[in-house]
């Protein structure tokens, strides 16, 4: 965004709109742009209620859409609109509905019939909706996407590793409203008191040496039952929701990021833009069938931070078997039963692992082969010979490459160059790799390999 900026004010003279729907969004994109892009400084005006300003002269200006969505004439002439977070576009501002983005989006192009809009987000897709992106919607094209696993790879992002909840809730008998768990029901569900009594003893015990633990409760009541039962127990625990007075939440959230307090239980506040690297854990306390909401509590942990490796997700909410992998996320039709599970557990150490592994990464424990269908609805693409090779043709649209290490091996053992190929029209993080034994023992048939691979 920074860059985008500084571009089309130096270089042509154009003027920016940043639009975001919470305070703390534009808080921290004005921050971000004074930060990246000093020489803009003086440049940058804010227009919002909740943070008191009402800048309309400079060419970049930073508001929320709630402040301005009937102001657009007030606002004067802009060439480029982003939009932080897209993904929180309403479906109706996608199809014709009167939501205050269209709505302001409209009255710009009056003023300006050639304004470019952009839209930036982590999560490029609603519940209800599918992809946010279409000939018909506001956005309809995406110009650059990157992938969680590419950004782990190449040092922008903190890898994460997973737990699931020892004792189990069972999420089969809820409903869905709009696409999403009825809350009432899941918070009765959570709020068990032998449901909450273990996962709390679990989460001491697995971030004992964490520094940071972010817990997404199910509603008010269950949270406050989480966090009197964490102090219960000798660590004390902030509280968060959207009727925390704001001083309070101001106070509570500076002692999170500065370290002094460990533990911080939440309720639908701080997933969407909170700004938190030294998030070392996040606890989900609750199930979603929303695959956006699952990716942006999991996301508070990818930030990186001098304190932390990798970041601990403690899923209690079944939210990892029934989304898959952040990486590798399934967007499809929910209905009861519809697909095989793109994640499973591990019932020796409880780590959730993708649904191709035959052996546990974390402890060995070796899966059971998969029980077969006598006969598939579509003739198969597998060879029919066991060891016989099926190849599938893909347009590479990127190449990755990583040092890879064997888990568990000797130090003296050589690693392996990774390859990833990012195919052209799968899903996003869905990669092809292959292991390159570039290191092994020359004349090695590994390393002959390696060498024709080369060539």
């Amino acid at each position: 965004m920074a860059t985008i900026c500084r571009d089309a004010v130096q270089q042509w003279d154009g003027r920016i709109l940043i639009l975001a729907h919470v305070k703390e969004l534009l808080e921290q994109a004005a921050d971000k742009l004074h930060t990246m892009a000093p020489d803009l400084w003086n440049r940058i005006g804010v227009y919002s209620a909740g943070l008191k300003s009402r800048d309309t002269d400079q060419p970049i200006i930073v508001a929320g859409i709630q402040s301005v969505y009937r102001r657009a004439c007030n606002l004067g002439r802009f060439d480029l609109i982003l939009i932080i977070e897209a993904h929180m576009l309403p479906p109706g501002d996608s199809g014709g509905g009167e939501g205050m983005y269209r709505q302001f989006l409209e009255e710009a192009r009056v003023v300006n019939p050639h304004v470019r809009i952009v839209g930036l987000t982590a999560t490029p897709y609603r519940m209800t909706t599918g992809t946010i992106c279409g000939p018909e919607n506001l956005l309809n094209h995406v110009c650059y996407e990157v992938g969680v696993r590419e950004l782990i790879v190449q040092g922008y992002l903190c890898p994460l590793k997973s737990k699931a909840g020892k004792r189990k809730a069972d999420f089969q008998n809820l409903h869905l409203r709009g696409g999403e768990f009825v809350p009432g029901e899941v918070e009765a569900l959570m709020d068990d008191d032998g449901l909450v009594s273990s996962a709390c003893y679990e989460i001491i015990e697995y971030t004992q040496d964490r520094r940071s633990v972010l817990i997404f409760a199910a509603g008010v009541k269950h949270a406050q039952h989480v966090q009197s039962v964490l102090t219960g127990l000798g660590h004390e625990c902030g509280f968060v929701c959207g009727d925390t007075l704001p001083f309070d939440r101001a106070e509570t959230l500076e002692r999170f990021k500065s370290g002094e307090l460990k533990y911080l239980v939440n309720v639908n506040v701080l997933t969407t833009g909170f700004d938190a690297p030294n998030i070392d854990a996040v606890v989900l306390l609750r199930p979603t069938n929303s695959p956006g909401l699952y990716y942006q509590m999991v996301g508070r942990g990818f930030r990186l931070h001098p304190s932390k490796d990798n970041c601990l997700v403690l899923d209690f909410g079944g939210n990892i078997l029934r989304h898959g992998p952040v990486d590798a996320l399934q967007i499809k039709d929910r209905t009861p039963g519809g697909g095989d599970a793109p994640a499973k557990e591990c019932p020796k150490c409880q780590a959730v692992v993708h649904a191709a592994y035959s052996v546990c990464p974390e402890c060995g424990f070796e899966f059971p082969p998969p029980q077969r269908q006598r006969h598939e609805r579509e003739a198969a693409t597998a060879g029919v010979l066991s060891g016989e090779v099926t190849e599938t043709e893909y347009e590479v649209q990127g190449v990755y490459y990583s040092a890879h290490t064997k888990r568990g091996a000797p130090e003296d053992h050589p690693r392996t160059l990774r390859v990833d190929y990012r195919p052209r029209g799968v899903a996003l993080g869905d990669y092809r790799s292959e292991w390159v034994c570039v290191e092994h023992p020359s004349g090695s048939f590994a390393r002959q390999k390696a060498e024709a691979w080369w060539r």
